[in-house]
Parts: C-alpha cells; sequence; structure tokens
C-alpha cells in the first residue's frame, strides 16, 4: 500500500527537485492527464468506485464528501510546487508544541524520571497512621511492591482520585502488595481523613505527615501524586494516578492510566513506557528532602542508575560487547564509563536537550540526567565504593526471547547470510513473504537478528503486492520497521496501527559489520495483530533529498527536501537517517503564515546509532504547512570516518555513498477507521 502523500510517483520528485515554471507546468498538466484517465465517468471528479484501485488518494479530499476533485488535486500539487518560504526566525526556535502555552487548563505533563528520584533507593521513612501505630515503608512493603499515594480531604482533585484508589488498592490486594496513603495537609483532621476515605470505600494505612516529612523524602509536589515502590524500595514509577481529572478538566474516563499501566509493567518484569508525569493538585509547601549523609556507593545508588540506564544493552546476551550487571564488571570498565558518560555518548540520545525549565518531549529520551551523571561521577571520583549488599536493588528480569511477548505472526528471510571475519560488507537486500492471506493490522513488531553482534542496522519495507518495481525500490515509501541495537521494538498504544495487507512482502535492507569472526546471520521480525480495525492509522513518509552533490572538503555542507501536508496531522516520531559523513539533522514546520518551528534538532548525529524521536504528547500541525528536513554533512578530512574527503558524494546505498532521509511517523486526526484496538 503506497504512503498517503505520494500523489503519483512524478509528484514527490515535482517536490524535491522541480524549479523551473516550464518544468512545473508540465508535471501539472500530467496530473491533469492522470486524473482524467481515471475519471471513467467524465463528471469532473473521481468517486471512490473509480479510484478503488489507488485507495491512498482518498487522502485528497479535503471537504470529505468522498469524491476528489480535479481543483483538490491542484491544490496539494501546488503546495508541492510552492510550499511557504520561512520568515526569518531566531537561532533559537519555539518548542515543538502548536497549542497554547498559556491554557488555565493543567493536565499531566511528562518529566525526566531520573531527575526526579525514579531509579533512587528510598530511604526506609517512619510514620504514624491514623490510629497513632508507628510504622516504616520497608516493614508495610515486607519486600512486596508498595504504591504510596498522597491524599487530601481538603483538595477536591484529590477528593475525585479517591474511588480510583480504592480500586487500584483492592487490585493490590489480590496480589500481595499494599497501598498506604500519605496525608501532607496539616488542616486535614484525622476524622475528615476517616470520612473522605469511608466515603469512597477506601480501606488501608493513612500515615499522617503535617510537616510533609514523608513527601518531601519522596519528592511529592501535589496531593495527586503517587509513588509504586519495588519490594527494595526502588522507585519505579511517580506522577499521576491517570489523567482523569486535572486542573480546570475533568473526562468521564482516563486515557492515560499510568499509575496502573506502571504496576501491570512491574508485575511483568517490565520497566514502564512512562515512568515520570507531572500531578496536576493542590501543590505542596515543601522544603526539599534533606541531602543524603551517605556518599553514593555501588548498591545504594550506582547499581540503580546502570541497571535504568545501562543494562537493556549491557547484559548478559545483551547486544552491548561487554555485561555491567555486577560491581567488578563496572568496576572494570570504569575509565570507559567515565569518558562515554563525561561526553554524553552513552546511553546514545542525540536530540538538543530542553531549555531551562522545560520537559523533554520524547517518551523515549534516554539521555541520562543530570542528578544520575553526578552521582555517578562522583562515585568513581571517590574510589567505587561497594558500600551495604542490603541496599542492592532486586535484579532486572530479561525477556528469554521476544520483548513484546509472543509474535502473532514471525517472518524470517528465507537463507542465512554469511558474515565474513573482516573488512566490509555492501548492504544486504532480501526479501521475504509476509504469509498474510488477509489483510492484518500491526500494533507492535520486534526485529531481532540471529548474530546481533555483526548486525549494524536494518531497515525493513512493507510492500503490498500491486506494488509497482519502482515502488519496491523506492526508500521513500513502504518503510515499516527498523533495527538498531538497543532500538528494535514498539507496541503502539491502544487504538492505533499499522496496515500490512494480504500477500505482502517484507524487504530487509541489512548492514552488516564484521567483528573478527566470521559467522551467518538470519534475521527475523515479530509481529503482533489488533484484533479489530484500530481507531487511527500509523503511517510513516520518507522526506528524501536523493540529488545529493556534496563537494570535497566541505565540513558543514547542507542539503533538505519538503512534504506539504494538505490536511492536519498529528506527529508521532522522527528517524533521521544519513551516513558516515552525516553530521547534524533537523525537522521543521513551516506553517501556513510562513513562521518556521523546530521539531526535532540533533546537533550531533551518529550513524552508529539510526535512533528513532517519539513524541510522548503528539504535537499537531495544521493543514496547509510544510514539513522539512535538513542534514549537514562534513566531507571533510576533519572527519576521521570520511572515506574519501576528495570525492564529490552522491546519493548511493553504501557506507562510502550518502542518504538525507528523514522518517516520519505520524496520523491523520480526522480519519477515524474503526473501534479501538482492544
Amino acid at each position: 500500500m503506497k504512503i498517503p502523500l505520494a500523489f503519483f510517483a512524478a509528484a514527490l520528485a515535482f517536490s524535491a527537485s522541480i524549479h523551473s515554471a516550464s518544468a512545473q507546468g508540465k508535471a501539472l498538466a500530467g496530473i491533469a492527464g492522470k486524473f482524467k484517465e481515471l475519471d471513467v465517468n467524465g463528471d469532473g471528479k473521481l468517486s471512490p468506485a473509480e479510484y478503488a484501485a489507488l485507495p491512498w488518494l482518498k487522502n485528497l479530499d479535503e471537504n470529505n464528501d468522498g469524491d476528489i476533485t480535479l481543483d483538490e488535486a491542484m491544490r496539494i500539487i501546488g503546495r508541492l510546487a510552492n510550499p511557504a518560504k520561512p520568515k526569518d526566525a531566531p537561532s533559537e526556535v519555539a518548542p515543538p508544541l502548536f497549542l497554547p502555552t498559556d491554557s488555565p487548563r493543567e493536565e499531566a505533563s511528562l518529566l525526566k524520571a531520573g531527575e526526579y528520584m525514579v531509579g533512587s533507593l528510598i530511604a526506609d521513612a517512619a510514620f504514624t497512621d491514623l490510629d497513632g501505630k508507628k510504622h516504616t515503608l520497608g516493614e508495610l512493603g515486607a519486600g512486596k511492591p508498595l504504591v504510596v499515594a498522597l491524599f487530601s480531604s481538603s483538595c477536591p482533585v484529590s477528593k475525585k482520585y479517591a474511588p480510583t484508589l480504592a480500586a487500584i488498592s483492592q487490585k493490590l490486594a489480590s496480589q500481595n502488595a499494599k497501598l498506604l496513603l500519605v496525608a501532607p495537609v496539616a488542616t486535614d483532621t484525622p476524622a475528615e481523613l476517616r470520612a473522605a476515605m469511608k466515603s469512597a470505600g477506601l480501606a488501608g494505612p493513612c500515615a499522617l505527615d503535617p510537616k510533609g516529612t514523608l513527601a518531601a523524602a519522596l519528592g511529592a509536589m501535589s496531593t495527586t501524586d503517587s509513588f509504586l515502590l519495588d519490594g527494595a524500595r526502588t522507585l519505579i514509577y511517580r506522577g499521576a494516578i491517570d489523567d482523569q481529572y486535572g486542573l480546570g478538566y475533568a473526562l468521564d474516563s482516563p486515557r492515560h492510566t499510568y499509575l496502573a499501566d506502571a504496576i501491570e509493567a512491574l508485575k511483568s518484569g517490565r520497566v514502564p513506557s512512562i515512568r515520570a508525569t507531572e500531578a496536576p493538585g493542590c501543590l505542596l509547601d515543601l522544603k526539599a528532602a534533606p541531602a543524603t549523609t551517605n556518599a553514593p556507593t555501588f548498591h545504594n545508588r550506582i547499581s540503580r542508575i546502570v541497571q535504568a540506564n545501562c543494562q537493556q544493552c549491557h547484559r548478559s546476551g545483551g547486544v552491548a560487547p561487554f555485561p555491567l550487571e555486577t560491581a567488578e564488571q563496572v568496576d572494570a570498565k570504569a575509565a570507559m564509563i567515565r569518558k562515554m558518560v563525561s561526553r554524553d555518548l552513552m546511553p546514545p540520545w542525540f536530540a538538543k536537550a530542553p531549555a531551562a525549565g522545560q520537559h523533554s518531549p520524547w517518551s523515549n529520551d534516554r539521555s541520562l540526567a543530570e542528578r544520575d551523571k553526578a552521582d555517578l561521577l562522583a562515585w568513581l571520583d571517590a574510589g567505587k565504593p561497594l558500600g551495604d549488599p542490603k541496599d542492592a536493588p532486586l535484579p532486572r528480569q530479561w525477556p528469554t526471547e521476544w520483548q513484546i511477548g509472543t509474535p502473532d505472526a514471525i517472518v524470517q528471510i528465507p537463507n542465512p547470510i554469511e558474515v565474513k571475519a573482516t573488512g566490509t560488507m555492501p548492504y544486504q537486500n532480501v526479501e521475504a513473504d509476509a504469509g498474510l492471506t488477509e489483510d492484518k493490522w500491526v500494533r507492535g513488531f520486534e526485529v531481532q537478528p540471529t548474530a546481533r553482534e555483526v548486525v549494524h542496522h536494518v531497515l525493513i519495507f512493507a510492500k503490498s503486492p500491486n506494488a509497482s518495481v519502482a515502488d519496491k525500490l523506492d526508500q521513500l515509501s513502504g518503510f515499516f520497521a527498523a533495527y538498531v541495537p538497543g532500538n528494535n521494538s514498539i507496541i503502539y498504544p491502544d487504538g492505533f496501527a499499522k496496515p500490512l495487507p494480504a500477500g505482502s512482502k517484507l524487504h530487509f535492507q541489512i548492514h552488516y559489520t564484521p567483528n573478527g569472526t566470521a559467522t551467518h546471520d538470519q534475521i527475523r521480525i515479530g509481529l503482533l495483530f489488533a484484533k479489530e480495525k484500530p481507531e487511527h492509522i500509523v503511517r510513516t513518509i520518507g522526506i528524501g533529498a536523493h540529488r545529493l552533490s556534496i563537494p570535497p572538503g566541505d565540513e558543514n555542507h547542507a542539503e533538505s527536501a519538503t512534504i506539504p501536508v494538505p490536511k492536519e496531522v498529528k506527529l508521532l516520531g522522527f528517524m533521521p537517517h544519513m551516513h558516515v559523513r552525516g553530521k547534524a539533522f533537523r525537522y521543521e514546520a513551516i506553517l501556513p503564515d510562513g513562521t518556521a518551528r523546530t521539531l526535532l534538532e540533533v546537533p550531533r548525529y551518529d550513524f552508529n546509532w539510526q535512533l528513532a524521536y517519539r513524541y510522548a504528547e503528539p504535537p499537531t500541525i495544521p493543514a496547509g504547512s510544510t514539513v522539512r528536513a535538513i542534514g549537514w554533512f562534513d566531507n571533510s578530512a576533519k572527519n576521521p570516518a570520511n572515506p574519501d574527503p576528495n570525492k564529490t558524494v552522491k546519493w548511493g546505498p553504501q557506507t562510502t555513498d550518502e542518504m538525507m532521509l528523514g522518517y516520519v511517523e505520524y496520523y491523520f486526526p480526522s480519519e477515524v477507521v474503526g473501534l479501538a484496538t482492544k
């Protein structure tokens, strides 16, 4: 199935490279001719029956009346030919949010987990309950998960969450876990708290915390904050219970169940997809938790930092070249850890950091929190003390085969590929039949090499049975999935999926890097299918500058390409792709009034990490806008990875060639396909 903005193959090429008026006129005439060919009854419009063989054309139906007029088609092509010219923009552009930033309504915004104590050992604080009995967090948890939720009988938002907390408490009890309420507002009397709890059917211990000591120790900021601790008192999640209630709004039901999702992830041995949010409620004026008098040790602090940020790759059986699971292993790599962390090269994340006071918009932001970085480097400087083994975290449980769970289907390349011991290898292009006899909706996938140590990256393209030969060779269309170490799977939110028609084939483009030992690899992809039609179709389009010409010796050469936005879209994420001369990358939205907004800035592009950048909250791009991708290249001798600084570099598939491709994942909010996936 073609991507929706590809209004004939000539149109995209036209957008990227045609500038003369005569060439534009010829291209528009060609579009009109094709339209006339499809208009069988000659009524000046295309009905659904007339464009049934090209279903993607329905995206040109701007007024959603079911028919496509020539004027509608020409308007799209006109935007391709003459995208809005950006006004002069300051070097520091506004954040990628096309909604008012001063709204009186406040919802749960994403926080950077490491900056808000997630992954840290929570002290075994003491407290007194409503009955005057004394407890500690460790005693109450007793080695089991513990949810700590702030509660106030005088905060209207907090009171609304009492029934939700009652339901969570019952579920926790069935899992041999507990809920602890913490009342940090001094004017909330025990009688008022008991009455509010009884009204909601909310049972369980409630800690009186009139001075906010316990709340401050947890880093609480409002009366709706909640905290999930595992059996070793490691903070797994902190923030909003869900998004049903906030300041200035209330919903019939939540769209995101943050706390419940985190509890389920912990139960399943997974890391929650969202680990920290703000919790809109009544703000607390608390003194910050006192700094610990104990310097970081491996067991009380560093082990948790490494576990949360490194072990996804650096573990036994992981994709990294060595594990970091024990104190001895971390000690042995201490010098390299110091270098990579100090240079912000590990964990790999290359998006520009948000401005001071702003939160990262990316749900998969892997950058190390400044707090974690400071503690890790301080521990190295202090001689790497081990500390008390009793403070150690619970060991992470890793899936033995598939991170996404058991796939509904597995597609593997037909034969193993022999990977030589030394030197370089050209890209391997292999096609595999998806084995589908009926159309499917893919809600998740995971790409797995069988010899991960020699696989640099993989791009996978889906080709429908009726795709043309040109389409099958076109990297702008059909992009389906990707693999890079540490970034090889995704499960879309409920109600989102990608189409995979019956008879489709998957084209695997594989980049191998020999590592000194000859081996073989037979890569595969596991697919999860939605049981029902999704609400929204996840689409991908590539913005490419095929006519690259990078001069010899140029250390800062820019290339760009654009695509139009024919109707309002919401962006899900990006994946920039260049080769070893790639230096930096940027995505921009040029709005209908000509102003430019930066969507993603990658100031230090690294070919070794083909990273995807996924939005926590998809921004809206209005109809009539243009999305532009810009790539900068270093073709000078200063670039140590440059194969030949004396060469004029053109587009090509090999590492010694170059590409400028900006993949964009998105959906049309007006396009509702079916019921949300269950």
